[in-house]
């Protein structure tokens, strides 16, 4: 019997804790945006794809890239917004290339561009549910050979967070609540907008980490995750270019 595929996976953990967080909160608008958003995006890649190979696919990528918008998005926003976050997130996948592959995370892309022309509001649903992340987060990090970028991401960020607690005198257990855990282990960990090189993984993680801080105490108005993972993501070609050290 064949195995599901680590997409499929995310897929079907995505799907499942979306219906836990909407019957847990009574939350109806929250599963009905999360189809806007799936309907939306499949039909955009399934458009996409066809004018450019003639062909068509099963999305899968645009699947999870809809639901984790559907997850950051606040349910309250009118339905086209949550639409256009979707096609903006597929389209940035066919039109923002580099070495043929995509430079931005399509999800981040499309919710930050949906911000920045519309005024949308994010809700970041089930985010501090440690208890549930982080373990199917550590899976699929490990599955996809991203653990040295998450190590670097939660080092930078509880040593940021942990200077920043004692000197204003809180208890340091508090800085896990700064944590935006499906931030981490969903979002941050996107394969194909991500260095590939362990050195490299573990640089992104420790900037995305820094930039989140610095933009926190800057107040920022934008979304300070969403801002600093588009950023890093930028950098990945210079990224993977750091050189490894040499095994004896």
């Amino acid at each position: 019997m064949k195995s599901f595929s680590i997409k499929t996976k995310l897929i079907l953990f995505l799907a499942g804790f979306a219906v836990f967080l909407s019957v847990k909160d009574r939350d109806a608008a929250f599963l009905l945006i999360m189809v806007v958003a799936l309907i939306s995006a499949i039909a955009a890649d399934l458009t996409l794809s066809y004018l450019k190979d003639k062909k068509l696919s099963i999305p899968e990528s645009s699947a999870i890239s809809a639901l984790i918008i559907g997850f950051v998005l606040a349910s309250d926003n009118p339905w086209w917004i949550t639409s256009l976050a979707s096609l903006f997130a597929v389209s940035s996948k066919y039109l923002i290339r580099f070495n043929k592959r995509h430079v931005f995370n399509p999800a981040a892309f499309g919710i930050f561009l949906s911000i920045l022309l519309f005024g949308a509001n994010t809700q970041w649903k089930g985010t501090f549910l440690w208890h549930i992340l982080l373990p199917a987060g550590l899976y699929f990090s490990y599955k996809i050979r991203k653990l040295e970028l998450i190590t670097g991401y939660l080092i930078t960020a509880l040593g940021l967070f942990g200077i920043q607690a004692v000197l204003n005198k809180v208890p340091l257990i508090n800085i896990f609540g700064y944590l935006s855990y499906f931030y981490i282990f969903v979002m941050l960990i996107e394969p194909k907008t991500t260095p590939i090189k362990p050195l490299a993984k573990l640089t992104f993680g420790i900037g995305a980490a820094g930039l989140i801080f610095i933009f926190i105490q800057a107040q920022v108005s934008f979304d300070s995750e969403l801002a600093a993972l588009l950023i890093l993501n930028f950098f990945v070609p210079l990224l993977n270019k750091i050189p490894e050290r040499r095994k004896a």
